[in-house]
């Protein structure tokens, strides 16, 4: 039976039971009879904090009668210690983190996240027990201990895990009894496993190719002694032996500069071929660094390879660690929904950071009722419309546009505010960026190189391909001198003296079109894009972020709904098999609907979130003739029928007239 693992935690801390059974017995080991005893002890106890029943949990400090429930205890910064006696301290009793003396000027930097921190003990910020100068974010620690486990959770600086786990466990950092997330993943290191076998040499002599490998013999593949990651034939770096030294050109390049070779010279480098040294260096930089010569941080960010390699909902989960309980109420109108978003996000009192809830009200309804949204519903229409707004231009990748009154009403700025709020807060993936425009986020415009399919302007376009197909002289200034006043006015107009010149008028002008007309609304997207941090994720992990900027997410299939919805509660077995039946189905088109209705229906998205859906989609049989979708609990309700055909109309009917329903009333509410 799969636990949830805030009800292990909270039976843990619970001041008034104990395990008396065996690990499998019960729930994990805490008995059935003792757990009802214990919540019949609870009931009796208000919380402190919430003023409600049921606060199993108290601080053990002496003469201390603070009573409080576990989640209310995490807000108010309670301390559990997840060790020993798995005690308990309210906040005016937790332990602290003492230093003799505060020496420290200066800010400095988280070692696991290297945001700046102020180093001063508090219940968010701790220091090592071993390192005086590490510092850490309470919740950059608890995020490490869950993937390391306790066999890897260890000092960032020097390693020790003795004294910084036990540091660590007295200040309520839970450290689960398992191996590394990374250790858990089946065949994760087994590249590492195989032997690199390829020629790497400039000139291969071997006839068979250079991945051919011949023990024993002058074919036989000899790798670099330094990298292990090249290789050679003997016969292609003349080696007489297997056992001769080898080095690549890069591990050569990295011993010659080296401060120890030019002490020492113990050994004469062979003939590198005129390779220059330097262009062996693979150095890598950080990905916080100030921009350098065009293209240079580029290669910067693709030599660091998989060292900044992450995958993306793990960083959106990171994200989301800023989001506070405290909840900020949005009132949104569906049929007007960018206004309505743009009036709760401009609202002073509205704070990106802040739990984000919805209700839909009708400015149609003379009684001002609201009804509970779907904040993932709310934030997926939001995005479709953004797509679609004027600030952008393009058909499937899009750039930024050149719109005034936007400009004027600042529209760029809160679009990048949004996006940046829609992601952090759950929201679906963009997908709809060209590279382009993703390439200027993250590099930088002037680092940027634009096609010629980021021209939606049709006339500039042809210009363009004008210019770049003229064959002569004379084609080309009588294009120049026909486009005279537009070259003049955007700067491009130039002296013709041979037909290359063709080649950088038709970067001017695609450059001018592309980036620099649009350069104010492009810093002005920027500035809002940097809302809760994003703007700089982007630019540390772009392979991440590239695949839901620039890519739609893959296409829902059967499999994917059905591993997607949990079963939440004992469900009729036929309804079930009604359901995985219905499902394949759909997929093989044999339906009136679409994968996209379903999840729409149950859920108010027409794909998966980046960081997944909360709460998790569930689904639930229930007698009756129709199915239902709560889009606020992700929970579609399926309907229990005697027959698989009479599941599947039920299914198409309700699921294709719902949407129907919704998609008229929220025109016929625009048309007025």
């Amino acid at each position: 039976m799969k636990i949830n693992p805030v009800l292990h935690r909270i039976l843990l801390m619970s001041s008034g039971i104990w395990q008396r059974g065996k690990e499998e017995e019960g729930v994990y080991g805490f008995l059935i009879e003792d757990i009802r005893k214990e919540v019949n002890r609870a009931s009796k106890l208000k919380c402190c904090i919430c003023k409600k029943t049921g606060a199993s949990i108290g601080c053990v400090a002496p003469r201390c009668k603070r009573s409080y429930h576990f989640p209310c205890g995490l807000q108010r910064e309670c301390i559990f210690q997840f060790t020993g006696n798995f005690a308990s301290f309210c906040w005016n009793h937790r332990p602290v983190q003492i230093i003799t003396s505060n020496n420290y000027r200066d800010s400095l930097p988280c070692t696991i996240c290297l945001e700046y921190i102020e180093p001063i003990p508090t219940y968010s910020i701790l220091r090592s027990p071993c390192c005086k100068n590490a510092w850490f974010h309470r919740d950059c620690l608890q995020v490490q201990a869950i993937n390391a486990g306790v066999f890897f959770f260890r000092c960032t600086i020097c390693n020790n895990s003795d004294i910084f786990q036990k540091e660590m466990l007295r200040m309520g950092i839970h450290i689960p009894e398992k191996d590394a997330s990374w250790e858990l993943e089946e065949n994760a290191y087994q590249e590492l496993l195989q032997h690199y076998e390829h020629c790497d040499v400039r000139r291969c002599r071997c006839k068979e190719g250079r991945d051919y490998n011949a023990p024993d013999s002058k074919w036989e593949i000899k790798r670099c002694q330094c990298c292990g990651s090249s290789g050679t034939h003997l016969a292609c770096s003349s080696l007489r032996s297997w056992e001769q030294n080898w080095e690549c050109l890069e591990c050569r390049g990295i011993l010659y500069n080296s401060e120890d070779f030019q002490k020492a010279k113990k050994h004469t480098l062979p003939n590198t071929n005129n390779v220059g040294i330097t262009d062996c260096l693979l150095e890598e930089s950080s990905p916080k660094l100030p921009r350098q010569s065009p293209g240079a941080q580029h290669k910067d960010l693709l030599r660091q390879g998989s060292k900044f390699r992450r995958d993306i909902s793990t960083i959106i989960m990171e994200l989301g660690f800023q989001i506070k309980k405290k909840a900020k109420r949005l009132w949104i109108n569906k049929a007007n929904i960018w206004n309505s978003a743009l009036d709760g996000f401009r609202n002073q009192n509205f704070n990106p950071s802040y739990t984000i809830e919805v209700a839909y009200v009708n400015e149609n309804d003379n009684f001002g009722r609201e009804h509970p949204g779907s904040k993932q519903e709310f934030l997926s229409l939001l995005m479709q419309h953004l797509e679609n707004s004027p600030i952008f231009e393009g058909s499937l990748s899009k750039n930024l546009s050149l719109n005034s009154q936007a400009l004027k009403e600042n529209l760029y700025y809160e679009a990048g505010k949004i996006l940046a709020i829609s992601l952090v807060h759950g929201g679906p993936s963009p997908g709809f960026f060209s590279k382009t425009l993703f390439n200027c986020l993250v590099y930088g415009p002037e680092n940027t190189q634009p096609i010629l399919d980021d021209v939606s302007d049709f006339d500039v376009a042809q210009m363009i391909i004008r210019v770049n197909t003229a064959t002569t002289v004379a084609d080309l200034n009588s294009i120049v001198n026909e486009c005279y006043n537009y070259l003049e006015l955007i700067g491009c107009l130039r002296l013709i003296t041979s037909i290359s010149d063709k080649y950088m008028l038709a970067k001017d002008i695609l450059v001018y079109h592309v980036i620099k007309r649009v350069q104010a609304p492009f810093e002005s997207f920027l500035a809002g894009l940097k809302t809760l941090g994003v703007l700089e994720k982007i630019q540390t992990y772009p392979e991440a972020f590239y695949s839901i900027f620039c890519h739609k997410p893959e296409n829902l299939s059967a499999e994917i709904l059905s591993d997607l919805f949990t079963v939440r509660t004992l469900s009729n077995v036929q309804s079930l098999g009604f359901w995985n039946s219905y499902l394949q189905a759909v997929e093989d088109g044999k339906s009136a609907v679409t994968m996209e209705d379903i999840l729409i229906f149950a859920t108010g998205c027409n794909s998966i979130p980046p960081a997944g859906f909360k709460p998790t989609p569930s689904i639930e049989c229930l007698h009756m003739d129709f199915p239902v979708g709560n889009k606020c609990n992700n929970c579609l309700a399926l309907p229990i029928t005697n027959t698989y055909q009479e599941f599947q109309e039920n299914m198409d009917f309700a699921i294709k007239n719902t949407l129907r329903l919704e998609k008229e009333e929220s025109t016929h509410y625009i048309g007025h």
